[in-house]
């Protein structure tokens, strides 16, 4: 009886390991229950199939078994994987100005100037999405879905990038060449003679800089107060990039 307890022991550790689809539970004397799937009555022994492979058996003394009972498995179910948090707009453009490098002001400011931050925004040019990338544009930048907020700002952040690069981070002439076209920022050596192209990049810097101004001027207060004074000669840094000079947004005649 030792000898069997310890077998039923070590069986019933084995079990675990059997998967879910047997329905049959062979009750033991000893206290242990053996699931499977058939059994064969031998005489002196119960052969207990565990699956339906017949190699994977195992043979219990007739009467060691109390009963047979038939277990009801419930049906397993597959929790669906979390769906990630969407992002607000916001997250989104830290993390993109991260990646590439460059002030999420800016990048801010680029999409005020040419969406209003309406993701959906088209224009009769064809240009689309928050940062307005035109289909070839965006083709080529691997946007597949322009209205997609996220792809369509890491496209439109990754184009401006390479055009800072291409005018040695000269950021007026890059945004001429965001709007315009490099060909026409090249063919006049700078922006273009385009009333449209000189407003919008006199929109984005005005734009920029209230908000770097804003900024200097928070931090400034923030750093009196901590020395308990109403002025200070040292006003802190801008962040990431210096403030603009204003461009002149004249018409062209």
């Amino acid at each position: 009886m030792r000898d069997f307890n310890k077998l039923g022991f070590a069986l019933g550790l084995w079990l675990f390991a059997v998967p879910a689809f047997a329905t049959d539970l062979a009750i033991l004397h000893n206290g242990f229950s053996v699931r499977h799937e058939r059994r064969e009555n031998l005489g002196a022994v119960t052969r207990l199939y565990l699956g339906a492979d017949k190699s994977s058996y195992v043979d219990i003394a007739t009467d060691q078994i109390e009963r047979f009972d038939r277990e009801v498995m419930p049906p397993i179910a597959i929790a669906p994987p979390p769906k990630p948090k969407p992002q607000n707009l916001s997250e989104v453009i830290n993390t993109i100005s991260d990646r590439h490098h460059i002030d999420p002001d800016l990048i801010n400011s680029v999409i005020h100037a040419e969406s209003g931050f309406n993701p959906r925004a088209v224009s009769p040019k064809g240009a689309q999405g928050l940062m307005q990338l035109m289909p070839q544009t965006a083709s080529k930048l691997g946007v597949s879905n322009p209205f997609d907020a996220n792809a369509n700002v890491e496209g439109g952040t990754r184009y401006l990038s390479e055009l800072l690069e291409r005018y040695n981070f000269d950021l007026i002439k890059a945004l001429a060449a965001y709007n315009a076209g490099p060909g026409r920022v090249e063919r006049y050596r700078g922006v273009p003679p385009y009333y449209e192209t000189r407003e919008y990049v006199a929109k984005i810097v005005r734009d920029f800089n209230r908000k770097k101004l804003a900024q200097r001027k928070a931090a400034a207060g923030a750093t009196a107060r901590a020395m308990g004074s109403k002025k200070t000669n040292q006003p802190p840094a801008l962040v990431k990039q210096a403030v603009i000079p204003n461009v002149a947004s004249q018409p062209v005649r």
